[in-house]
């Protein structure tokens, strides 16, 4: 009857009880952001949050320093006992659940193999989901160990985070791989794996990488191995990056030889063109260059292939033109048509089919650097190879 007044009084006083804060992850503001709280040095202050929040994360961390009522005792090295409640435990961490369900005595857990500071830290994580600054530094690669082990999602988000932007260096990069392996990280591991080949010798170095050598020396190969391969690919590139520069000045040499033929430019043009003197600065770069290639070409006694090295650039010029340009019967580029002739001739030869196929792939090379619009003196002649 007692219970009944009790319930038929709150509800004429209109009254609502208060429902407790939930526990570990649920209670802070990582709702819409995935890393834990950062509690400052005082540990009086927190992160600018609601003041209910604040204050049960105060509750929670006051719980846990004072241990009221704990019921498990975390045994870890230096023969240190921490002391915890089963029940927050179990909720936070499935394999704290499942260790509590197979165990017959809650009383009693060992966590060894990390700093007993570590495993504090850790433990406070849980019933807060907060952390200072300085001991996550000091105890990161634990905590993220841990993190994995006893699936606490939360911290091992906040761990790959800080060792991502802020804690990976030098000295722990080698380390680190190895424990974003191990810990079922791969965002983790590709940085470190770029890490390690971008700064390679100083990595190679390191006591982490020593280390590596002789407890894991299949992943030391792994590694020498990408290294190679980097390395082998960025010198790739920049060979194709240095071909497709002279197949882009060839393009410009042949857009530049019809505009010189056609138009006219400084002091070269076609005989039915009068050159002008003051004429405005040309758009085309290979213009200069080509233009006193051409008063070379015909004022030399030795235009003969061979004889002279300017003089045989030339033909190789008048030549390669010749296979990209359209119409020749048209063009007004010198020796178009005679070189067009005299490749029809040379196809019906075995002998010459060789050199044949290496000006075709050269032909293709050049165009696809790049496309040639607007100027009906060029198509892609070789498109049947």
């Amino acid at each position: 009857m007692k219970y009944r007044y009790n319930e038929i009084a709150l509800n004429d006083m209109k009254m609502e009880p208060v429902s407790p804060p939930l526990v570990g992850p649920s209670t802070t503001t990582t709702i819409n952001h995935p890393k834990g709280c950062l509690l400052n040095k005082n540990k009086a202050t927190l992160s600018p949050r609601n003041s209910r929040v604040n204050q049960a994360r105060e509750l929670w961390d006051r719980l846990f320093d004072e241990a009221y009522r704990s019921d498990v005792r975390i045994h870890t090295d230096d023969d240190a006992v921490i002391y915890a409640h089963a029940n927050i435990l179990g909720l936070v961490s499935p394999v704290f659940r499942s260790m509590f369900k197979k165990s017959r005595s809650k009383q009693q857990i060992s966590i060894h193999g990390v700093p007993a500071e570590a495993v504090r830290i850790f433990i406070r994580f849980l019933y807060s989901s907060c952390y200072e600054e300085s001991q996550m530094e000091e105890h990161i690669l634990s905590l993220l160990v841990l993190s994995h082990a006893f699936v606490v999602p939360q911290l091992k988000r906040e761990c790959e985070h800080q060792l991502e932007h802020k804690l990976l260096n030098l000295d722990n990069v080698v380390d680190v791989f190895q424990l974003s392996i191990l810990c079922d990280a791969p965002r983790l591991s590709i940085i470190c794996q770029r890490f390690v080949l971008m700064c390679y010798k100083a990595a190679a170095s390191s006591a982490g990488w020593k280390a590596m050598r002789s407890s894991n020396p299949n992943l030391e190969k792994k590694l020498i191995e990408c290294v190679k391969f980097e390395d082998h690919r960025r010198k790739e590139n920049v060979r194709k990056l240095t071909e497709r520069k002279v197949y882009l000045q060839l393009y410009e040499a042949m857009e530049a030889l019809v505009h010189i033929c056609k138009d006219g430019c400084g002091t070269v043009g076609p005989q039915d063109k009068v050159v002008k003197e003051d004429q405005k600065p040309c758009k085309y770069v290979a213009c200069k260059g080509l233009e006193s290639l051409m008063r070379h070409f015909g004022g030399c006694k030795l235009k003969v292939p061979g004889g002279c090295h300017h003089c045989k650039r030339m033909w190789q010029l008048l030549e390669l033109h010749s296979r990209i340009c359209a119409d020749s019967n048209v063009c007004k580029v010198p020796l178009c048509r005679k070189f067009k002739q005299r490749i029809a001739k040379e196809n019906k030869k075995k002998k010459y089919r060789d050199n044949e196929m290496k000006w075709k792939i050269l032909v293709r090379k050049i165009m696809r650097t790049k496309s040639i619009t607007g100027a009906p003196y060029f198509t892609l002649a070789s498109s049947s190879v």
